[in-house]
């Protein structure tokens, strides 16, 4: 639990310009926080007086309690442990400015200056403060203190070195470059944004979209906490907008409208934000143009038994149904339009595919079809081949030749039975010995049919195999290993059911969606051993372990380059009512083994389109050694057990 800290973004109760009970509320509010494991607490702007104090900033006795009111509670910040940033107006060589003060260790560290100061439409701070830019000192005297002042500074603790906090005050989010982009370029991985945002009809969604795309324009975390409704509403409203955004995905966000504390609580992971930096080549090799100070601090750690935030248990698919069939909408047109891509450089109107009736080969066709559509080709012209063999079952062969009649393709059977027993007897392979051998001939003797045809009907072989599989090593090289393109090969395991069932319920209401349904409800088999009393008895996820684990272990190792002990903690949150530490523990030792011993297969698989953040192919996302050793990472799994 080491890359995370606990961030707290509160929108306390408010009197404008009431100091002490602003403070008793800030004060509480800390302690509140703290009870729940926050290690940093965000206020929003000028929350010691209230932002809309108005012409009440000239008065100079506002100005005095808010100084004394920021060092009661920085003494109290120090007694409870815990960092803050919280805002005021602050006085230095007779100008006013608008500031976020950082507390840590009982100290006020830092006073942060608002840099963009708004005066358009329902604003005019720059009736009372100076910007940034007209800042005429580095050090401010705060309780008798010489204290950092400026924006041109961040905050380091040498006891979380991933930790970097850069402070931006609300409408700096909103210019052109805002000054986070600097910080977050000159190392600042959390970037704190204290605000007071009003609401006027479409600026929430809009101020969401801003958060979200500045924590992934900056590859950091985005704190951000906006003034609540207890601000003058003389004329203008304030809702308390809390938001937690992390490299492009909103965490968490308070609820708004309310006159009470709200406090909105969540996890920050770190070390990935470090990791997606040094992957991105974009944010390495830019350079601040600008140099901050750096201020040291000592973050106090807090235990955290559990995450607080969500850890979705099918990272490829969404959670939200409708987020989920947009996804899947989007995912389906790139594999259409890859295929259809490649048939139209290569003059091609025919492919071949061999169609099995399980879940990958089912994809495959729906994406040939589409394919299709857009070239406007005779669907007659996709050949699907059924090639049934010693385990080959009713069912799947029932729903593989009545799926391809329905949907107007061209339907051979060829049996591999013959050909597969006459090529036992030219090895000498025992027909009643179910080795590898007896699998892998069938698997590649259905290769070289589908091979032969295209080559006889001038056509694509059409590769069905998904991503799972090929992280799995679970495909027999030079058999479904290979194609002529892969429409699957970015599709992971877990998502395949959705795609065919979104696809069934958006274009086939009738047979074809029955069948499609069936389909998704079948056991993943290879069907390669002589099946019982016609039903599967291969089922994939009893040999090489439950998909739904094995895509949560391809994620984490390969988007967010994670070890697999932080893994292993996200994997027991994730399955806690589903698989014990056990299970889980000896599924993810099956996925390192299979993952680095098969990567000759990835290193040799055929064109196919990239869909998502995890792709495997050795000319894009993965380049990785066939030979290489999986000892750490193996070593580091058993001491977990």
């Amino acid at each position: 639990m080491n890359s995370y800290t606990r961030i707290a973004a509160v929108v306390p109760e408010l009197k404008v310009a009431d100091v002490e009970f602003n403070t008793k509320e800030i004060i509480n509010a800390l302690q509140k926080a703290k009870n729940e494991g926050a290690e940093i607490v965000l206020f929003p702007e000028l929350a010691i007086t209230g932002y809309t104090c108005a012409d009440l900033f000239y008065q100079s006795k506002l100005r005095k309690e808010a100084a004394n009111a920021l060092v009661e509670i920085a003494k109290v910040s120090g007694l409870l442990e815990i960092t803050a940033v919280v805002g005021l107006p602050v006085e230095a060589n007779g100008k006013l400015y608008n500031c976020a003060a950082f507390l840590s260790n009982g100290n006020i560290l830092g006073i942060v200056t608002k840099t963009y100061l708004p005066t358009t439409g329902e604003f005019y701070e720059e009736r009372w403060f100076s910007s940034e830019k007209d800042r005429t000192t580095e050090f401010v005297n705060i309780g008798g203190n010489e204290i950092s002042f400026g924006a041109d500074m961040f905050f380091f603790t040498e006891n979380f070195p991933e930790l970097k906090i850069g402070i931006e005050i609300c409408e700096d989010l909103w210019a052109v470059i805002p000054p986070s982009s600097e910080l977050a370029l000159a190392g600042a991985t959390l970037l704190l944004n204290p605000s007071a945002s009003n609401e006027i009809l479409g600026k929430f969604e809009y101020r969401k979209e801003l958060v979200r795309q500045q924590s992934a324009r900056c590859i950091a975390a985005y704190v951000y906490s906006s003034a609540g409704a207890n601000e003058s509403s003389t004329d203008v409203v304030y809702s308390g907008h809390a938001l937690v955004a992390e490299n492009g995905s909103i965490l968490a966000e308070s609820s708004r409208y309310s006159f009470e504390t709200q406090m909105t609580l969540v996890d920050i992971d770190l070390e990935r934000l470090v990791n997606d930096r040094i992957r991105n080549s974009s944010f390495s090799k830019a350079k601040p143009k600008q140099e901050f100070r750096e201020i040291p601090f000592t973050l106090a750690r807090s235990s955290k038994e559990k995450l607080i935030r969500i850890i979705p248990r099918m990272p490829f698919v969404p959670s939200d149904i409708s987020k989920r069939n947009a996804n899947c909408e989007e995912i389906f047109l790139i594999q259409s339009t890859g295929l259809a891509k490649r048939l139209k450089h290569t003059t091609s109107k025919k492919v071949v595919l061999g169609l099995s009736g399980g879940l990958d080969s089912t994809l495959a066709l729906l994406v040939c079809i589409k394919a299709f559509e857009i070239l406007n080709l005779d669907t007659k012209g996709i050949l699907c081949i059924t090639m049934p063999g010693f385990g080959t079952t009713d069912r799947t062969r029932s729903n593989a030749e009545t799926l391809a009649v329905e949907l107007g393709t061209s339907l051979q059977i060829i049996s591999i039975a013959d050909a597969v027993l006459q090529h036992f007897k030219d090895i000498g392979q025992d027909v009643n010995t179910h080795d590898i051998t007896f699998e892998n001939s069938q698997a590649r003797e259905r290769t070289q049919i589908l091979m032969d045809m295209a080559n006889k009907e001038n056509a694509l072989v059409i590769g069905t195999g998904d991503m799972s599989e090929l992280a799995l090593g679970w495909c027999t090289y030079n058999g479904d290993q290979m194609s002529m393109y892969g429409v699957n090969a970015g599709i992971p395991k877990t998502l395949v059911r959705y795609l065919i069932e979104w696809r069934a319920d958006a274009e086939y209401k009738n047979n074809i969606g029955k069948i499609l349904h069936d389909i998704c409800n079948t056991p993943v088999s290879p069907e390669l051993l002589p099946a019982k009393d016609g039903e599967i008895v291969q089922k994939t996820e009893e040999v090489v372990g439950p998909y739904l684990l094995h895509d949560f272990f391809l994620y984490y190792m390969l988007r967010m380059n994670y070890s697999p002990s932080k893994i292993f903690v996200f994997a027991k949150q994730a399955f806690a009512s589903e698989f014990d530490d056990n299970t889980i523990l000896q599924w993810m030792k099956v996925f390192y083994k299979r993952f680095f011993s098969q990567q000759f297969k990835r290193s040799a698989m055929p064109d196919g389109p990239k869909v998502g953040s995890v792709a495997l192919s050795p000319r894009g996302d993965l380049r990785m050694p066939s030979d290489a050793s999986a000892n750490l990472w193996l070593a580091e799994i058993d001491g977990l057990s």
